[in-house]
């Protein structure tokens, strides 16, 4: 991605994990401003409203930044990073973001992109590179490395392009279910079941007409 963006047309860099989610739910949330809670994004909103409110702490070679703003104009994003832990090094403060999850780890990338667009966020606000981060997950109460790759960053910033596109169209994509809709909160706002079989039924009836 080549094209700067400027502060006025910065979207929300959750999204891009929304958008990897699953395009409608994206949609749902960034174009026509819905949002359900179910058990699930209760108990990750709780989680998140806990770190944020950890403020920040100090020692001798490490600095932890809680709820830190973030934002790039590469990316056209912004956010707020849960965790950005700095550690001494000789030429000053090496970042080292986590971000914090409710549940495990995804087979998908859409956490991992949500982390690295935070990473790539900060290197171009501080003018420092950054290798890797981590997740952490409520569920297991472990972390993981993610090391920024150059098949992550270039994720992510495909992302980003898709991001951009899907909400500069306003249109709200069709469902297509999937075994995750179950424990999605929109399900009952999005009903993809009952959209999905008149889809498919619209274009049966339409291919006998032809």
């Amino acid at each position: 991605m080549t094209q700067m963006f400027t502060e006025d047309n910065l979207h929300m860099l959750s999204a891009l994990q929304h958008l990897l989610f699953c395009p409608r739910q994206c949609a749902l949330i960034h174009i026509e401003q819905l949002w359900e809670e179910n058990r699930l994004t209760a108990e990750g909103r709780i989680m998140h409203e806990r770190v944020h409110k950890a403020g920040r702490e100090s020692r001798k070679d490490k600095r932890i930044e809680y709820d830190l703003p973030l934002h790039s104009l590469e990316l056209g994003i912004a956010g707020r990073a849960d965790v950005v832990e700095f550690y001494k090094i000789d030429k000053g403060w090496q970042p080292f973001p986590v971000e914090y999850k409710r549940g495990k780890a995804k087979k998908d990338d859409s956490d991992r992109v949500q982390l690295c667009a935070q990473a790539i966020c900060l290197e171009e606000m501080l003018g420092i590179e950054i290798e890797k981060g981590a997740m952490f997950y409520g569920t297991t109460h472990r972390r993981l490395e993610v090391v920024f790759d150059n098949r992550l960053r270039q994720k992510t910033r495909d992302t980003s392009e898709r991001l951009h596109l899907l909400l500069a169209s306003k249109q709200t994509p069709k469902p297509e279910y999937s075994n995750k809709c179950k424990s999605c909160s929109f399900e009952s706002l999005c009903l993809p079941k009952v959209l999905s079989k008149r889809k498919k039924v619209a274009h049966y009836l339409e291919k006998m007409l032809k």
